[in-house]
């Protein structure tokens, strides 16, 4: 039960993020990547405990949704092949390790940790091959960190 609980407030944070950052998404054709990077520390240690997470000022998490509009108009969650990269303003590049979260194919999440540096802004890029295509979704956008 209380495992349920967890999960469920993990779903309600990224949902949270997503939308606190004014729904950050790009649209390609049928489908849509969600996309957002927070500390961390946003998270209950709980959730963070849960999920593996290393709570941190410190340590940026980055969060990636696939959904593909079926032909009623609502979207579905989507499994994907996902990879991501962040480059900082003096050029250095981190390969971000993402992993899926899939909640019963209903939510299905796409998290990587990276540290990151008081004020530090990154460029990420994120390639997303929803299952059945060949060619991945390329999603660029910029972020920047604040720690104490």
């Amino acid at each position: 039960m209380m495992q349920i609980f967890v999960k469920s407030v993990f779903i309600l944070l990224l949902f949270v993020s997503v939308s606190a950052v004014a729904q950050q998404q790009q649209t390609f054709g049928d489908y849509e990547v969600h996309y957002s990077a927070f500390s961390s520390s946003m998270l209950t240690a709980d959730v963070a405990r849960a999920y593996g997470i290393q709570r941190s000022d410190s340590r940026a998490l980055v969060n990636i949704t696939v959904l593909k509009r079926d032909s009623e108009g609502g979207t579905n969650a989507v499994k994907a092949r996902v990879s991501a990269s962040g480059r900082n303003l003096t050029g250095q590049t981190r390969e971000i390790d993402m992993r899926e979260i899939n909640e019963n194919n209903e939510a299905i999440y796409y998290i990587g940790e990276l540290s990151v540096r008081n004020q530090e802004m990154f460029d990420f890029t994120v390639l997303a091959t929803p299952e059945g295509m060949d060619k991945p979704l390329t999603l660029k956008f910029r972020q920047q960190f604040y720690s104490q």
